[in-house]
């Protein structure tokens, strides 16, 4: 019997990591990818893997242009004739990096990512267990046409819901709006729903283009925000109270900067979506609304952030990222 064609990428990572032969005590990502798949029992019946270290740096040490190099190897290994793409990092930005890709990702094969809570050494590492289910889940004929998929802990998460909940724990990623998508069972991928409908963003041209995310919190002055617009950023997204509210202090900052970049209003919450006929009151969501602030709708702060990054660095236009945000705002359906 054929197997199935699987690439493995490793970026580095908890996954990864080993402790440093410097001497500091820690660990450091330092195991290759084709050390972390032979590691995995059963993993070499699973599928026949093509293994490349594309990285060795942690999950905060990731950047707009490596995962763009990244995408195009991925791209590159769909061509060649893999059926499907895993790839491991560390856990601190999975959340992000997952739904940057899947922005891009425009192929019917599955693109899988995963990592580890534990590293190696310690008492029930989770990481081989999670690099067997991502590479079961690549594998499937059932992931095809589902984007880019995070699997951890045996739960699958897509891209535009997963987050990272917990700093340690094993069960650390939770999908907190869409829930999970899935799940491994005896070895099996089994889904909850079908594909979902997606909204795919253009190629970045510009990585210059810069886009902060400032946290409003209790007490606070807009200080950051002004300082962002004078520096020419090209765009900025609040993580606002509640709904998507600002202090009434912020609202005349906020369409001082609105007359020069777009401003992308999400809730800090960490579940829900931003409101849009609720609150009246001077920095509500309807007042911002009426300045011309955008709204995340259901993308977290983080995510808002990447797909504003994305479509300014593509060189779209302000009526363009109102469009995609409107899109983004209803939900599953572009």
């Amino acid at each position: 019997m054929t197997r199935p064609r699987v690439s493995l990428g490793a970026l580095g990572g908890t996954i990864a990591s080993a402790r440093d032969p410097a001497g500091t005590g820690g660990v450091v990502p330092s195991l290759s990818a084709r050390a972390l798949a032979d590691a995995v029992p059963g993993l070499a019946e699973l599928a026949d893997i093509t293994a490349m270290s594309l990285l060795q740096v942690a999950g905060g040490a990731l950047t707009f242009p490596h995962l763009l190099d990244v995408l195009r190897w991925a791209e590159e290994q769909v061509d060649r004739g893999a059926v499907g793409v895993v790839l491991t990092q560390g856990t601190d930005t999975l959340e992000e990096t997952s739904f940057l890709l899947d922005l891009l990702w425009g192929r019917p094969e599955p693109l899988v990512l995963t990592g580890a809570m534990r590293t190696a050494d310690q008492l029930s590492a989770d990481g081989p267990a999670n690099l067997f289910g991502a590479v079961a889940v690549a594998a499937a004929e059932a992931s095809r046409s589902r984007g880019v998929q995070v699997l951890m802990n045996d739960l699958l998460h897509e891209a535009r819901w997963v987050r990272k909940t917990h700093s340690l724990a094993v069960n650390a990623f939770e999908s907190p709006n869409g829930g999970a998508a899935g799940a491994l069972v005896e070895g099996q991928v089994r889904y909850f729903r079908g594909p979902p409908q997606r909204v795919l963003a253009p190629k970045p041209q510009d990585l210059n283009v810069r886009v902060p995310l400032i946290e409003i919190c209790l007490s606070d002055e807009p200080i950051l925000l002004d300082a962002a617009r004078q520096a020419g950023c090209q765009g900025i997204v609040l993580s606002a109270f509640g709904a998507g509210h600002a202090p009434a202090s912020w609202a005349e900052p906020i369409s001082a900067a609105l007359k020069v970049i777009p401003v992308v209003i999400a809730t800090r919450t960490g579940a829900g979506a931003t409101a849009s006929r609720t609150y009246g009151f001077v920095g509500s969501e309807m007042d911002l609304a009426r300045r011309g602030a955008l709204f995340a709708g259901w993308l977290d702060a983080r995510k808002a952030r990447l797909l504003l990054w994305t479509l300014l660095a593509s060189g779209a236009s302000r009526q363009d990222c109102q469009d995609a945000f409107a899109r983004w705002n209803i939900g599953w359906t572009p």
